[in-house]
């Protein structure tokens, strides 16, 4: 409780930054830099609290960018209910291509999901009368109650509650009963088992939801750039999404808001002075790595808890198992 006070100045310097972003930088890679960091707040919930890595999740991000450009230009959707379409449509294909992923585990769940988002990519690109294939889904409109916003710094603030939306999402789904259920699976499956909890059930609904937000991110992402391509589905996206979430920290959530930023804003830099910008940006980030083996994200906050604030961090954390079993401590894990 001690710490509230702290935690929600925190919240409130974070919403001040998160008005005055498209003040201090161009709106577009403002929006970029929250769409970028939600896409990489789903990859977290799976790696960080599930110890699921997807190499897989750009085919949710596309699927809904798609989706809801599609809806925008052919049907008219204002772009509130088509990006929440979006999200939708991402969710349900997580549950069959969930279902089956989450028999394998480690690399190989990694593996699943990769050639999934690669059939996925497939599908796209052949499907032109809907899709565009090579040239993409142009000329997506962004209105709301039928009046367009043609202004990026409009569209900013006109997207932010629903991004918003999306981190409160989050937030909400780590720190509930089923949030210390899903850290209980990543820490020990075999335990959670023993309990009764069927983690099958519990990883499935987790790579939904995770689904859900990347398809969030992925559809305003669309509607924000006014077209759909399809490097929205290609692999590599899902690996972009992989790199900002380990910048930012595993299992912090809100590092990977500043892994995105990170990222971006040095691809930006950088493209105004070299071609190679990616030969630099993995230099860069080589060091990142090796000086911060937590991430930025967390390894700020290792150094700025304390041990014993650290240690009941980690009692909450292992909540389901240390009223499980009181006499056998949880297993120790940053969070």
């Amino acid at each position: 409780m001690k710490h509230r006070p702290l935690r929600l100045a925190g919240y409130g310097i974070g919403l001040i930054l998160v008005l005055a972003l498209p003040r201090l930088i161009y709106p577009v890679l403002a929006l970029d830099i929250l769409l970028w960091g939600l896409f990489a707040i789903s990859v977290d919930l799976l790696l960080g609290f599930v110890g699921l890595l997807s190499f897989g999740h750009a085919m949710f991000w596309g699927f809904s960018g798609y989706t809801a450009g599609y809806l925008a230009k052919s049907a008219a959707f204002d772009y509130p209910l088509a990006g929440l379409i979006g999200a939708c449509a991402a969710a349900l294909l997580a549950l069959p291509t969930g279902y089956l992923a989450i028999r394998s585990k480690g690399i190989y769940f990694a593996m699943v999901t990769l050639a999934f988002a690669q059939m996925v990519f497939y599908v796209v690109n052949e499907a032109r009368p809907i899709t565009g294939g090579e040239n993409g889904l142009q000329g997506v409109p962004r209105t709301l109650l039928g009046s367009a916003i043609h202004d990026a710094m409009a569209f900013y603030y006109a997207a932010l509650p629903l991004v918003l939306f999306g981190y409160w999402l989050a937030y909400r789904i780590v720190h509930s009963p089923f949030g210390h259920v899903l850290v209980a699976i990543r820490d020990n499956e075999a335990r959670a088992q023993a309990l009764g909890y069927p983690t099958g059930r519990y990883k499935l609904l987790a790579f939904v939801l995770s689904a859900f937000l990347a398809g969030l991110a992925g559809g305003l992402y669309a509607l924000g750039h006014g077209f759909a391509a399809l490097e929205l589905v290609h692999w590599s996206t899902s690996g972009t999404a992989v790199v900002m979430t380990i910048l930012g920290g595993i299992g912090t959530l809100w590092g990977s808001i500043l892994g995105a930023a990170v990222f971006l804003l040095l691809r930006d830099w950088l493209s105004t002075f070299t071609d190679a910008w990616g030969v630099v940006t993995g230099a860069i980030f080589a060091v990142i790595v090796l000086s911060f083996r937590q991430g930025i994200w967390g390894t700020l906050l290792a150094r700025v808890q304390s041990p014993k604030s650290k240690v009941q961090s980690h009692a909450s954390g292992g909540a389901l198992e240390s009223r499980a079993a009181p006499a056998e401590p949880a297993p120790a894990r940053e969070s």
